[in-house]
């Protein structure tokens, strides 16, 4: 395609101002340009960004009037026959901007800041969700991998006085067990391993004949976070945050009854000190 929509059409565009017959004409384009999507999709942005700059910081009533009368000011003094102003064109050129092209490069400032905070915030976004989904995956193949190898846990008890201990000098955190279990669930034991290269609690459960995984790592970030629920290849996966640890369930069970498990354990986190004894 050698044309392309020109800006004064894209921009038009942006702001609604096309007729009928041109916005037909140039949704026809787009569909076969993706030139001329990408711009159209960098000027809304762009549109975008400066809206919401605009709107988080308004105009103070008394900065909006000295700037109508700066205006009108300028209005006036450009209506001053030319012999009047000569005198002043002759003392040599001015390199100041003046009030209403100092507002306007205050606008572009903050338009450009907008849309450049807007970019960082979408990568931010998607370098989260790729983190995301390979914790994910992640946990996941190491869930299937206990079911596959069939193996007996590197510490075997039911008994949370047991489990919590042998993790002491292995991890680089400590966690609370619950002291009561939901209906048909025990705990089997627990193994020390890793994601993305940190030392986290593998605990191991069962409910009914479904096998839990629990895995627990630090909490790099330090904040909380409310229950979130996935799924992958027909398991469950559970996650939430406490200030100092990420959790994260995996299962095949019924997710009414995982969820169950890891009520009980963020509850254990919670500030029960008994519970860590």
């Amino acid at each position: 395609m050698t044309h392309h929509l020109s800006p004064e059409i894209l921009n038009a565009l942006i702001d609604g101002e096309l007729t009928g017959d041109q916005l037909a004409s140039a949704n026809l384009h787009l569909a076969a340009c993706p030139t001329c999507t990408s711009s159209a999709l960098q000027q809304s942005l762009l549109k975008f960004a400066t809206v919401k700059a605009g709107q988080r910081y308004p105009v103070p009533s008394h900065l909006y009037n000295r700037l109508a009368g700066l205006a009108s000011q300028e209005r006036s003094q450009s209506e001053v026959p030319a012999s009047r102003t000569a005198p002043h064109a002759q003392s040599g050129p001015s390199w100041g901007l003046g009030s209403l092209g100092w507002a306007a490069a205050v606008v572009l400032l903050l338009a450009s800041l907008s849309l450049m905070l807007f970019q960082r915030a979408i990568q931010r976004a998607q370098t989260a969700s790729a983190e995301h989904a390979a914790l994910v995956t992640e946990v996941f193949d190491q869930h299937v991998a206990t079911l596959a190898a069939n193996m007996a846990p590197q510490v075997i008890s039911t008994d949370r006085h047991t489990v919590k201990p042998w993790f002491q000098g292995k991890i680089p955190f400590s966690f609370n067990l619950p002291q009561t279990l939901p209906s048909d669930t025990t705990l089997d034991g627990a193994n020390l391993t890793y994601l993305s290269n940190q030392p986290v609690a593998q605990l191991l459960y069962s409910i009914g004949k479904h096998r839990v995984s629990i895995f627990l790592r630090q909490n790099s970030s330090a904040r909380e976070s409310s229950v979130h629920a996935t799924e992958r290849s027909g398991f469950h996966v559970v996650e939430f945050k406490t200030n100092d640890l990420e959790v994260v369930a995996v299962s095949d069970v019924d997710p009414t009854r995982l969820a169950e498990l890891t009520s009980a354990l963020k509850s254990a986190q919670s500030g029960n000190t008994q519970q860590s004894k």
